[in-house]
């Protein structure tokens, strides 16, 4: 927590993030609220390094939540529901001014609902609105239900809660301020020993244990396979805490150099640095984007998870790019396409195709505009409407004083 000194009445915020993604748009917000406020701010809550860096003291680790997939969650979901109640019961007791879920809706959303109806005056806000527009659109009521107020990271997603009675607030895409095209590729070749006729691969494989575990293998034979068309072919991968020690056990017998790095600095140099980016699908496409690193996207779910989603997905497209352009700029390989085979021959393309890569790169440059990049920083933009509703809040609420 932060305690300002000699504030006694400063507002408090509890903030709540599940994955890495979170994580760093929780520490923006939490560093635009510092700002805006002049630190007369309280933070409480659960986040990961991030937000720890900014002043939190998660309530437990935030790796816990770090889940995806109906048989994935399973083994967990004892402590899973412990964890929701641990939290809903400190929400009670410390009786924040609002309440900020951040993504990660199967844990978020489960502790919204409970304080909603233990607590109905603490203010409820989500930031990242669910995917209505991809799939289960009846989600909108659902939220409008619980929540006070939403924060969206697209323009085209107001509209679908505001017709629901939620009010919601197009705040921009937190990406744009993480210097994902600000890299500097010399000096990580410098760094890291590499020479000027090194062809780098960034190689995303996520952030949950889960898909590091079913994507690193294929990956790892996708280099065995370029290998010897690519001698002097080097895989760059950039990882975070959560799964590091997987992913560096995982790397150490590759067959091409490999190169492990870790912080957001030594990814954006590493992008800069590459030509090509092999990646999980999620919000490291649009840094990759971002970035203008051409990059070819692949995934893979239960297959039992995937056949349970695919009745209710509503879009074309995984990549959020190729979702915003309405066309298959960034390929896709998923499920039985995410195979090494396919994966080989798309980076190879990218890697001996000058136009291929040229295609991809010209084809981001409106992306940019659309996730909100501009004079005023999307974690601004949320700030101010995190406090306009503690505001609003503590106009109408007689003040205790917080704990």
């Amino acid at each position: 927590m932060t305690v300002p000194d000699g504030a006694s009445d400063c507002p408090t915020l509890f903030l709540i993030a599940g994955e890495p993604s979170g994580d760093a748009l929780g520490a923006r917000l939490m560093a635009a609220t510092k700002r805006l406020t002049g630190g007369k701010i309280r933070f409480v809550g659960i986040g990961g390094e991030r937000m720890t860096a900014e002043g939190l003291v998660s309530l437990f680790p935030m790796a816990e939540l770090t889940l995806f997939g109906i048989f994935e969650l399973l083994p967990h979901l004892p402590n899973l529901i412990r964890r929701i109640d641990q939290t809903v019961a400190e929400i009670i007791r410390s009786r924040p001014d609002v309440v900020v879920g951040i993504d990660s809706p199967g844990f978020t959303l489960r502790v919204a609902r409970k304080v909603r109806a233990a607590a109905p005056a603490i203010p409820l806000v989500h930031y990242v609105a669910p995917t209505v527009w991809a799939w289960k659109p009846g989600r909108a009521a659902k939220y409008a239900a619980i929540y006070d107020h939403l924060l969206a990271v697209l323009p085209f997603e107001p509209p679908y809660f505001e017709k629901e009675g939620l009010p919601c607030t197009f705040v921009g895409h937190s990406v744009v301020e993480g210097g994902a095209g600000k890299g500097d590729g010399a000096a990580f070749r410098q760094r890291h020993g590499l020479a000027a006729t090194d062809r780098v691969v960034a190689v995303l494989p996520g952030s949950r244990k889960g898909e590091v575990s079913r994507l690193l293998p294929d990956f790892r034979a996708t280099l065995d396979l370029l290998r010897p068309a690519h001698a002097d072919l080097v895989a760059v991968v950039p990882t975070v805490a959560t799964v590091r020690d997987r992913v560096a056990a995982a790397i150490a017998d590759w067959p091409v150099r490999t190169v492990l790095v870790e912080g957001d600095s030594e990814k954006y140099d590493a992008f800069a640095a590459a030509e090509v980016a092999l990646a999980a699908s999620g919000t490291v496409a649009l840094e990759l984007a971002l970035a203008r690193l051409p990059t070819v996207i692949a995934y893979r779910l239960n297959p039992v998870t995937v056949a349970l989603y695919r009745r209710l997905i509503r879009v074309k497209y995984v990549n959020l790019v190729n979702l915003m352009l309405d066309r298959m700029l960034v390929p896709e390989l998923l499920q039985q396409e995410c195979r090494p085979g396919r994966l080989a021959e798309e980076v190879g393309r990218l890697l001996d195709d000058p136009a291929a890569r040229r295609k991809q790169i010209d084809g981001v440059v409106e992306v940019a505009c659309w996730l909100g990049q501009g004079d005023v920083p999307p974690s601004e933009r949320a700030a101010r409407t995190v406090l306009a509703v503690v505001s609003q809040h503590r106009s109408t609420t007689p003040q205790e004083g917080n704990p």
